[in-house]
């Protein structure tokens, strides 16, 4: 099974515990993730539900061609407010392992993404990641850092002039 990384990472200018009071809540996914992808939390969480080590999260997504899939990760470890990772245990994908890093910087947090991912299907599943998937995955991840930063505003690093 041909493994992949792709590591991300976004600044943000607001405080450590606002970052993860918003990232450690599964019901904000939906919010930073493309709506032509029309993910949805399907677990019965509430809004004041935050993730634990053994937690089990369902969605219904359609990350291709609009075809309806489930997903379900578990959140594996949890260190607050400096990590959290989730891991697939159905889905799309053949492997995914998820790690989310939360770093206090000069002006707000460095939020590290670290994705291992395997597609299935052997040499067919390798070809589809060169062709669609990666892409795909990256695209996701763009999204994202613009959702974030019009959640968040747009972060201004200390070293740029005024």
């Amino acid at each position: 099974m041909k493994t992949y990384h792709l590591k991300f990472e976004q600044y943000l200018p607001i405080p450590l515990a606002e970052a993860w009071d918003f990232f450690s809540s599964p019901l904000n996914l939906q919010k930073i993730t493309p709506q032509d992808m029309k993910f949805v939390v399907i677990s019965d969480f509430d809004n004041d539900t935050r993730i634990y080590p053994g937690m089990i999260i369902t969605y219904n997504v359609s990350p291709l061609f609009g075809i309806k899939m489930n997903w379900m990760t578990e959140i594996g470890h949890v260190k607050e407010p400096d990590y959290f990772v989730d891991e697939q245990r159905t889905g799309p994908f053949a492997l995914w392992h998820h790690q989310h890093h939360f770093k206090t910087v000069k002006g707000g947090v460095l939020m590290t993404d670290l994705l291992n991912y395997a597609v299935p299907y052997g040499i067919v599943g390798r070809i589809a990641n060169t062709l669609l998937v990666e892409k795909q995955v990256k695209n996701i991840f763009a999204y994202r850092n613009k959702a974030i930063n019009d959640l968040f505003g747009k972060f201004k690093h200390p070293t740029e002039n005024k």
